[in-house]
């Protein structure tokens, strides 16, 4: 198996394993600052200060849970 593979949930949360994944991954990272820069943008024209702040939250959420989601996605579609 690889090491990816057996990535836990906290571990993919420290800097150096979140930074290596964007790393490897350019697209995904390309989307992901795309995403955090135009949610909270999009969330003032739809809901004002409090779209804002969701689109922040969301955004920092999406950036941190990325990379566990990914490989776990990955993990799973290999065993299938």
């Amino acid at each position: 198996m690889h090491p990816q593979s057996e990535l836990s949930f906290t571990s993919s949360l420290k800097n150096e394993q979140r930074k290596g994944f964007y790393e490897r991954h350019k697209p995904i990272a390309v989307v992901m600052i795309l995403i955090l820069l135009l949610l909270p943008i999009g969330g003032v024209f739809f809901r004002g200060l409090s779209g804002a702040v969701m689109g922040v939250a969301i955004s920092v959420l999406g950036y941190y849970l990325t990379p566990y989601a990914v490989l776990r996605l990955r993990a799973v579609s290999k065993n299938l």
